[in-house]
């Protein structure tokens, strides 16, 4: 099965938060209510500063398919 590269995803529990899950290498969880993330990979070892360029540009990416799926909704 091939996966999109991003998923939105909510949950009862947290009904004033809004997730997005990045399914790709290096895959993680952002709640665009706070911005915090939960990493499901290991970055230990990789180059930190191409690390971090490549993470706020994925970071930027999700909240950009954010908008974009909810202008579908309007």
């Amino acid at each position: 099965m091939e996966l999109p590269k991003f998923l939105l995803a909510d949950n009862s529990n947290f009904p004033d938060d809004v997730f997005v899950l990045h399914t790709e290498y290096p895959r993680f969880l952002i709640n665009l209510k706070d911005d915090e993330v939960e990493w499901f990979e290991d970055l230990t070892g990789e180059n930190e500063e191409d690390v971090a360029t490549e993470l706020a540009d994925l970071m930027d990416k999700a909240g950009l398919f954010y908008d974009e799926e909810m202008k579908g909704f309007e």
